[in-house]
């Protein structure tokens, strides 16, 4: 095998494990089943076409029988992804009566394959199509028949696919069209293939570099549709794994803030766990440590706020200046609150981030946490320097 079908073996075992990994999740999902028996109908002519699998189907089936069983794949493949966007775009009911409709050429085209590779069967000599001999009819039947099926499907499908690319947005879109380009050159390729099995069946030569080109289209293809279906997914795959990598940063550093209030109101905290300071969540829990420290922290500085009410603070969004000041008033209130300080005034706002949403809440939590660890760092400079100091008078005196 080589690199590049290394490369697209492994391509398809990655986008069809994923996906079957989701349709056992929703089994009910009919557009998802679609998507996955396209899939796996693909993966098997791939996979079927191979020497070794095509030994073992030729010895089974006869000469033909390779030719047949990968045809019959193919059609599988478009035939689903028809379907797909029969119900994406129709009510159920109605998606699945145009479904059985959709069922009649394909079972036309599985029947007329198979008539012609039986009546083939004492001049076939299971040669690839560049080198069959297509003077023979019911070879040339067989090719017929499974171009103009092809040609029909892939060209309904492009339909589809267009329509759809136009409407969507990225990442989605790119990758429709990706796909609609290569169901284009597929198409493209069973249109030259149809013409070049008129002109061979009628015994006329023709130049096995124009026979190859058909091949060579789909060669192209095939990578082209296995990208279009997976880039949206790698895209929102990458996009995810980012956000948990912002968010982990983020988590870490809450670390100071959370913890300042967390020892101060240890009943609020939403479990019971001691949560590690430096510790990396797992990917799965990454998301509910994430909001659990970051609703800790805000209901920490709401029972804390009534006795700041003597900072002056900016009504939203912190500056570095601002959250240096904030965390230096956030000691005191602390200091005040421990010692028993009544405050008659109730809650007030602290930290409101400029915009809406959990990650822009976090943001102005994060400056506050960031400013108090500056803040510690600062103090425990001064308090080694003082002890540095006081140290050197003794030994002077």
């Amino acid at each position: 095998m080589t690199g590049l079908g290394i490369l697209i073996a492994t391509a398809f075992v990655l986008i069809l494990g994923w996906k079957i990994r989701r349709l056992v999740r929703a089994p009910q999902d009919t557009t998802l089943r679609a998507v996955t028996f396209c899939l796996v109908s693909a993966a098997a002519s791939f996979g079927l076409a191979l020497p070794p699998a095509a030994e073992v189907i030729r010895r089974l089936g006869g000469a033909g029988a390779p030719r047949l069983v990968q045809n019959v794949c193919a059609f599988g493949m478009v035939f689903w992804l028809m379907l797909f966007y029969l119900y994406s775009a129709t009510e159920p009911r109605a998606g699945r009566i145009r479904a059985r409709w959709e069922a009649l050429p394909l079972g036309l085209a599985v029947l007329g394959t198979t008539l012609a590779t039986i009546a083939a069967a004492g001049q076939d000599t299971g040669s690839p199509y560049d080198s069959a001999d297509l003077r023979v009819t019911a070879l040339a039947a067989f090719y017929t028949v499974a171009n103009l099926y092809l040609v029909y499907a892939l060209s309904t499908a492009l339909y589809w696919t267009q329509r759809y690319a136009r409407g969507s947005q990225r990442p989605l879109a790119i990758g429709l069209w990706m796909i609609a380009t290569a169901l284009a050159i597929m198409a493209a390729a069973s249109v030259v293939r149809g013409v070049l099995t008129v002109i061979r069946w009628q015994g006329v030569t023709v130049a096995p570099a124009i026979t190859a080109i058909s091949g060579h289209l789909i060669a192209v293809a095939i990578p082209l549709f296995l990208l279009g279906i997976g880039y949206p997914a790698a895209r929102a795959r990458l996009t995810v794994m980012r956000l948990r990598r912002q968010r982990r940063v983020m988590y870490r550093r809450l670390y100071p803030l959370w913890r300042m209030l967390h020892e101060a109101y240890p009943e609020d905290a939403l479990h019971h766990t001691r949560a590690k300071p430096w510790g990396l969540p797992r990917p799965r829990g990454l998301d509910r440590r994430y909001y659990r420290r970051a609703i800790e922290c805000r209901d920490g500085l709401v029972r804390i706020s009534p006795y700041l009410t003597q900072a002056v603070l900016p009504a939203t969004g912190l500056s570095e200046a601002s959250a240096a000041y904030l965390a230096d008033q956030l000691c005191v209130a602390l200091q005040d609150q421990a010692k028993g300080r009544e405050v008659p005034c109730d809650a007030i706002a602290v930290a409101i981030p400029p915009a809406p949403g959990l990650d822009a809440d976090v943001r102005e939590l994060v400056m506050l946490s960031d400013a108090l660890s500056r803040r510690g760092t600062r103090t425990g400079t001064r308090d080694r320097r003082h002890t540095h100091h006081h140290g050197s008078g003794q030994e002077l005196s």
